[in-house]
This record gives structure tokens, sequence and C-alpha cells, in this order.
């Protein structure tokens, strides 16, 4: 797959796409109806399959004082789009300017001018423009006027009758309901970071753990959690179960939140590491002991606990690579301007 960041002297391959756009944030099952419906016309019609999203998240830009809300940075939502067998990545810089973009010229310059689409596949909510006032009835009207096709996929809806959502996703992870946004997901939540340098006070509780700070995205509940745990050594990637703490830890010094991931079975050397951690399933609340005995008794019962769901929970989705290009993810050769 090739990242695109401007729409401006589009490669001659990339024209004519057949173009799914929208903010996918997460890519849950929802926003992969809406792509694979777009591959499924470019298949049909013998066009490339592009992707056209944004960054930041219009969220973020309308609102920077929010907390933090995202489900997949950049980079992750890139690598999930890529593994959906799309050829092209536009990643259009959404700013001021952008903002003030009429519906028409979103249609007329952007997609017909400048990437000179032949098919745009949206969700039926999706709204673009100035005050929001393009719509897929819109693009089905301006696309028979310009000779483009126009398709709009109706939310998805799962076994329990519920719209797969970002937002459902993100009321789950902020309950501790980790399986439940799994559904909607497709996959277990991850998050990715470098493991930074402790106190090293899980090694002398028995319980050595690699620290990391979640970037700029979600913060789910906090407490412990059945994780899976893969580190990352160039393109491949390790799996480990393990259990980790996500919050504060008021026992011993409750300076910040930090994710402080425990792998079983494992004796290595993690720090400076790349690694993700899937969460698996919701442990227990986070609470303050009385003392570092009751909290390593705490941590070997947590550890059983882990243990035990983790047997339960499938491992389909927990890839063996993190590759670039031609293996699946995003070729950053073939960027214009890089990540």
């Amino acid at each position: 797959m090739r990242l695109l960041r401007h729409s401006s002297d589009v490669p001659a391959e990339a024209r004519g796409a057949v173009v799914a756009i929208g903010n996918f944030d997460g890519v849950h099952l929802g926003h992969r109806a809406v792509i694979q419906t777009a591959g499924e016309i470019a298949r049909r019609t013998n066009r490339p399959l592009a992707v056209l999203t944004f960054e930041p998240h219009p969220r973020s830009f309308f609102q920077p004082d929010q907390p933090p809300f995202r489900l997949t940075p950049y980079r992750v939502k890139a690598r999930h789009i890529a593994a959906l067998g799309v050829d092209f990545l536009f990643v259009l810089r959404f700013d001021a300017g952008f903002s003030r973009q009429s519906a028409d010229d979103f249609v007329d310059r952007l997609l017909v001018d400048d990437l000179g689409i032949s098919h745009v596949v949206v969700g039926e909510d999706f709204r673009f423009g100035r005050d929001r006032v393009g719509d897929a009835a819109f693009l089905r009207v301006r696309g028979e006027a310009l000779g483009f096709g126009a398709t709009a996929v109706a939310p998805v809806a799962g076994p329990t009758g519920e719209t797969y959502s970002s937002s459902r996703i993100r009321a789950c992870l902020r309950a501790g309901d980790a399986r439940g946004a799994a559904r909607s997901l497709g996959r277990f939540w991850e998050v990715e970071g470098r493991v930074e340098a402790g106190d090293r006070r899980g090694r002398t509780l028995g319980f050595p753990t690699a620290n990391l700070r979640l970037p700029d995205q979600l913060v789910p509940a906090t407490g412990v959690y059945a994780v899976r745990v893969g580190v990352m050594d160039g393109a491949r990637i390790a799996w480990h179960d393990g259990v980790a703490n996500f919050g504060n830890r008021p026992t011993v010094d409750d300076r910040g939140l930090l994710l402080e991931v425990h792998l079983f079975d494992f004796d290595g050397d993690l720090y400076d590491r790349h690694m993700c951690v899937a969460f698996i399933d919701y442990v227990r609340a986070e609470r303050k002991f009385d003392g570092l005995d009751a909290l390593a008794a705490q941590i070997a019962a947590d550890s059983a606990e882990a243990r035990r769901r983790l047997g339960t929970a499938p491992i389909a989705g927990m890839a063996a690579t993190r590759g670039t290009g031609a293996s699946g993810g995003p070729d950053e050769a073939g960027e214009e301007s890089g990540l």
C-alpha cells in the first residue's frame, strides 16, 4: 500500500480509483464493510482501491482541549487499512482551510480534478464540507453530473443488534469491557509504545514488568487486564500471554497513568523494545494495598486469573509480522512526504 499525503500530482496509477472515504478511527467492523464494499467494486471494474482519510482527526482540530479519544493513532490506523488489501491511502491534512472547504469544492476539485475517482464509497452517516452539508445523497447527485459512481453503505449491526461504531467502542473501553470493544472492532484493542525504564520494583516482587506510557489515544478504565503482548523485532512480532496493570499505582507512588505489563514465562531484556499490548479481558479495578507483601500476593492471584481467561480467548488476529510494502503494511518508500 502506498501512502500519499497530498491530493496534487497524484501518480497516474492512482487516478481512476474506487475510493472509500471516512475518518475510520478504530477501523472497526463497520469501517471494514465500507472499505470492503469499495474493494468489491474495484475488483469488478478493474480499478485500484484507495482510502481517503484525514489527519488530525477533525474532532481533535475542532476540540483540541478535550481528553484523548482516538482508538487508533495514525500509524496503527494505516496498518489496519493496509491489511484490507488497499492499494493507495490518501491522508489529507485537516486544518482551518480544509474545514472551510465547501461540499461542492470537496467533490469538484478534490475528488474529480485531483484524484480523478471512478467511484466513491461512504457510510450512510458520512458528512463533509463546510457546515457538514455534503452527504451520500449529495455525492450521488454530483456523481451523476460528473461521471463517477457513488455508494452508501448502511450501518452494520452485530449479533445483539447494536450498530458497530467508534463511540460504542470508546464507551466499552472506558467501562473496562475489553471483550465488548473486541466484538465491534473484530479484533482485540491494542496500544503500542516503547518500553521505558522503571524503578524495577516489579522485579523485587517476583513479577518484572515492562512499562509503557499510552500514546495520544483513548484512556481505558484503570485496573488489571489479561493481555497478549507482541514484542517487535524488525518486521517480526512474537506474542506472549501476560497480565497488565493500567493506572496510577496507588500502593507505591501514584505518579500518573502507566501501563505495567508482566509477560508470563518470559526471560529477556525488554528495555527500549517496541511492544504492542492487546487488551483481552478486564480482571479487576485498581486499588491500594497495605504494603508490598499484599501487593505481591494480589499480583500472583491476578496472574493466575489472567492465565485462566487467556485460555478461553481466541488467538485470531495475532499477526506474526508488522510488515511493510509487499507484505501488506504501509509502503513508506512509496510516500510522497513520509509519515
